[in-house]
């Protein structure tokens, strides 16, 4: 097993392109580890990202990634060559698509955000697309009205052009602070410490390991297009993010 990959996009989601060597090889399952990568594996309901590795003699298109005890496996496409082990390479992303994940993540972030500042329940589940997502929270009730609301409190936030910061907190400091972890379990691993923390100052500030844009402006508008309720205290709001 290669040594853990260096992730690039924890502190730096804007980037775009980057420079490593092919750690591993695994001829089985089409893919490298890297000695460090931008490619977000994937995690949390943001989906992995997508886009190509150059290197002398070569080119593939990065078709999947995934992460496996703290190494990032870059699955190329079937067809393409792989590079051996100790090549170096360039990786590109698909920065539209990431760009829009970005958007999509952090306006589940300021939707997470506005529900917790009027009810204070939790997230029970989520999960997104480029362009598209949903939330579940722990509400008694749901109704298209609480959505309109929803959607204005969340173009408003936008409209406030909230700074967004990437912040790494001690894993004590974070468990005692219940607000940090928004999700109804708290499914991050005790041996992770520090947490990395998503803050939208002065709206949101959780635990999180995606990708965001830098400030709620960049988000664009956000439409809610569906509320659901999926049971008794669990109800569903789904979104889609626009260009402004």
């Amino acid at each position: 097993m290669p040594e853990p990959t260096e992730d690039l996009y924890s502190t730096d989601a804007y980037l775009r392109t980057f420079e490593a060597v092919v750690a591993d090889v695994d001829p089985d399952g089409h893919r490298v580890a890297l000695s460090r990568t931008a490619f977000y594996p994937g995690g949390g309901g943001q989906p992995a990202d997508r886009g190509l590795v150059v290197w002398d003699g070569g080119t593939a298109q990065v078709a999947k990634v995934g992460k496996d005890k703290g190494v990032i496996w870059h699955q190329l496409e079937e067809g393409d060559p792989l590079p051996d082990p100790g090549t170096e390479l360039e990786g590109t992303l698909d920065w539209d698509r990431r760009h829009l994940l970005m958007r999509t993540h952090t306006a589940l972030h300021i939707l997470c955000g506005v529900i917790w500042a009027d009810f204070g329940v939790a997230v029970t589940g989520g999960n997104m697309e480029p362009g598209t997502g949903r939330l579940d929270f722990e509400l008694d009730a749901m109704s298209a009205e609480l959505g309109e609301r929803a959607e204005k409190r969340m173009n408003d936030e936008i409209a406030a052009a909230r700074e967004i910061l990437v912040e790494f907190v001690g894993r004590e400091a974070a468990d005692a602070d219940p607000a940090l972890i928004r999700t109804k379990a708290n499914l991050i691993p005790a041996f992770i410490d520090p947490l990395r923390v998503i803050d939208i100052r002065g709206l949101d500030k959780q635990a999180d390991g995606g990708t965001h844009v830098a400030t709620t402006a960049e988000v664009g508008r956000v439409e809610v297009t569906k509320t659901e309720s999926k049971g008794k205290a669990n109800k569903r709001i789904r979104l889609a993010v626009h260009d402004a």
